[in-house]
């Protein structure tokens, strides 16, 4: 598995709107875009941190992932993902290796990349995003 950089930390949080004003007037970042991801029950919102992205995430249903997220543990962090060529190849290298997939295969998400989650039980207790392009 060849990770070429971090592409994104992914936070959970309960107001989209409330938590694009904090990071805009207080840390002083820009929001570049904005998206809903319909079969994943998100509304997701981007800013630039040098090279990195952060993704604020708020549910569109409590039955959503990020909804059950937060019930479960409340706002905060809640991914780190990384940039790989082919998120299916790494998939199969994180499964040989060891690693139990929550995604067999890669899934479109956000900004039109593929993306894949390995299972925060093997990983740590982080979960853990593959992307690519």
């Amino acid at each position: 598995m060849n990770i070429s950089h971090i592409e994104h930390l992914g936070i959970a949080v309960e107001n989209l709107e409330e938590s694009i004003k904090y990071y805009e007037t207080v840390l002083g970042l820009k929001c570049y875009s904005r998206e809903e991801v319909v079969d994943q029950k998100v509304k997701i919102a981007f800013f630039w941190v040098g090279s990195t992205k952060i993704e604020l995430l708020e549910s569109t249903s409590p039955e959503g992932p990020i909804g059950k997220y937060i019930a479960k543990k409340g706002q905060g962090i809640h991914h780190i993902a990384f940039a790989v060529e082919n998120v299916d190849k790494a998939l199969k290298i994180a499964k040989e290796r060891g690693v139990r997939l929550i995604d067999n295969q890669s899934k479109k998400g956000a900004e039109g990349l593929d993306i894949g989650f390995l299972n925060p039980k093997f990983t740590f207790g982080v979960l853990t995003e593959l992307c690519s392009k």
